[in-house]
């Protein structure tokens, strides 16, 4: 991989290194100390860091304004997009401000529907509109020419270009699964630098798409970081494989979750089921690193990779 931006996560991956990302949600309000305290929480863990976009469709700081409280901390931001709230026009004027700040990596994604946000202790937005005016695949494209053509989609030059390290989604286990290596290929071919996928729990359902990529010539073109969720409970690990699309946990993995008699028991089983599941990605040919999560409680991922064996970071 040639190097175009000059961003770390971009620099490890071209060094042909095992790259970690970590993710890190922005509050629910404006104070920027909440963003703080968390990137001094797993500062040195990861070669970069994903700062999610009003994921679950529940309204939060702005992924570019907490990436660069976490830039100006000394963690590299990977800025989320979704195509969810933006139109086109929105969409690169916010790329523009955020190159502007010293932004360097985005991902682009679709986003949750607006109904995500809605139940338990959240009311959310259910009922506000989809913008959707260009999907996640054209985004891509969208970044691409920023990059690379210094034009604006609308055929419009800027001076100077807006480089970014751009990635994209992958969900290797919805269904229709054929259709999955069909849709990674046009992500690819539309400008995706890396991708992170969903998480993976079923290690052999992902072993197999990753055959379905490699054959397709598409391991060679991209770098893959699997997603892989810090399980706390058995009823997390029970949501996540009915409601989460492209989400299969096997039940061997619930039924150990369910086994533990207690809080701590659960989490030191949790713990041992993600470092199997890294373990485990790590052997999978095509896979250029991983994406770690620990929804609402990112103070526990530096545990995680540490057992996991991925520190001292490049």
């Amino acid at each position: 991989m040639s190097t175009k931006v000059g961003s770390n996560l971009e620099r490890v991956l071209s060094e042909g290194k095992f790259a970690v990302t970590a993710e890190v949600g922005p509050p629910r309000g404006p104070d920027p100390q909440e963003v703080i305290k968390k990137a001094e929480s797993v500062k040195g863990i990861a070669d970069a860091f994903n700062v999610t976009d009003n994921q679950t469709a529940v309204v939060r700081m702005s992924s570019i304004a907490a990436s660069k409280i976490l830039l100006d901390a000394g963690l590299e931001p990977v800025m989320q997009m979704v195509c969810r709230d933006r139109n086109r026009i929105a969409m690169q004027s916010d790329l523009l401000g955020a190159h502007s700040l010293g932004l360097r990596n985005c991902l682009c994604l679709s986003g949750d529907h607006q109904v995500a946000g809605a139940g338990g202790k959240l009311h959310g937005h259910p009922n506000s509109k989809n913008v959707y005016d260009i999907d996640s695949i054209q985004l891509l494209s969208v970044m691409r020419g920023l990059r690379d053509d210094a034009l604006q989609q609308g055929g419009d030059s800027i001076e100077p270009a807006a480089p970014f390290f751009i990635g994209a989604a992958w969900s290797p286990l919805a269904t229709p699964i054929d259709f999955r290596t069909i849709r990674l290929a046009k992500k690819i071919n539309a400008g995706a630098d890396f991708i992170q996928t969903q998480a993976v729990y079923d290690l052999e359902g992902f072993r197999e798409a990753m055959k379905r990529a490699e054959d397709a010539g598409l391991t060679e073109k991209v770098a893959i970081l699997p997603g892989v969720i810090l399980p706390r409970s058995a009823g997390m690990l029970k949501y996540m494989n009915a409601h989460v699309p492209g989400i299969e946990v096997p039940q061997e993995l619930i039924d150990r979750m369910t086994s533990a008699p207690d809080k701590e028991a659960r989490w030191e089983e949790g713990f041992k089921i993600a470092v199997e599941l890294i373990n485990g990605i790590k052997e999978i040919p095509g896979v250029k690193g991983i994406h770690v999560q620990a929804i609402e409680a990112e103070h526990l991922l530096p545990e995680l990779v540490e057992r996991a064996g991925l520190l001292p970071r490049p």
